[in-house]
């Protein structure tokens, strides 16, 4: 089983391509960008949990096990 690897922040909805640094992650996957993250001192403001750096995915890994294309932003 592979991260979602969600799109967008949940909080501003800036792109967070899955081949790049910048999102954050809490343990079910909510999903936030580094600014944001920040803003929130790195806890979920879903669940309380703790925002850590999404780990990457390479260009060829995505084309195999492509990111989720479903948005969250809800702004």
């Amino acid at each position: 089983m592979s991260l979602e690897m969600r799109p967008d922040c949940e909080r501003c909805g800036v792109d967070l391509p899955g081949h790049l640094h910048g999102a954050f992650i809490c343990s079910f996957e909510c999903t936030f960008c580094a600014n944001c993250a920040d803003k929130l001192d790195e806890i979920c403001p879903n669940c309380g949990g703790d925002l850590l750096d999404r780990p990457i995915r390479s260009r060829e890994n995505l084309a195999k096990h492509p990111a989720s294309t479903q948005r969250r932003f809800k702004g």
